[in-house]
């Protein structure tokens, strides 16, 4: 078996189950913006993201890259969360927390969560959203937010497995679904 270490002043939880043939241990940790090897090392995996078919299809800019972590550093409530595999960093997961007006409480959204190609169905996804729950749970927060693409099936079985299912006020009313204007 594996085990699952996670380091982080954010409060420690059980491991997420693992697959049998997961036989490195999955490290994460809550990122320090202000930190340069952390911030690139959070900038490198959202460009990972970028270029993947189901992130933009494409690199970040220029300008994006130099300035994502300097900017999630003055959001309030935003954090990252990264996953390493024998020290070396292999997935993120960028969350914000917003305000659930129905319970009256803070919720976290999980906006971008990206795995090397890799190392995808090893518990990687899993470790990182056991590590989000964590800061989720210490923050009060009542529940966590994400939009999946709806042709993702592994992504959507890895937020299924971890207790995700869509959002409906009442199931004769439908399915909420994530729309964007841009700006």
């Amino acid at each position: 078996g594996s085990t699952l270490r996670q380091q982080s002043s954010e409060p420690a939880s059980s491991p997420p189950p693992q697959s049998k043939s997961v036989m490195t241990a999955i490290e994460t940790y809550v990122a320090d913006y202000a930190d340069p090897d952390q911030a690139k090392t959070v900038t490198d995996l959202l460009n990972g993201y970028a270029l993947d078919k189901f992130g933009n299809s494409g690199p970040l800019d220029d300008d994006v890259r130099s300035r994502l972590c300097v900017e999630l550093g003055r959001i309030p409530g935003a954090f990252s969360v990264v996953a390493t595999i024998g020290g070396e960093p292999v997935g993120l997961v960028n969350c914000f927390q917003g305000f659930s007006t129905f319970k009256c409480k803070p919720l976290i959204n999980v906006h971008d969560v990206f795995v090397e190609a890799e190392h995808r169905r090893k518990g990687v996804t899993q470790a990182m959203m056991c590590r989000v729950s964590e800061v989720a749970t210490s923050r009060g927060c009542c529940k966590l937010t994400l939009e999946v693409l709806s042709n993702n099936p592994n992504a959507m079985a890895s937020y299924t497995k971890f207790g995700f299912k869509s959002y409906e006020l009442d199931p004769k009313l439908g399915v909420a679904q994530f729309w964007e204007k841009t700006l």
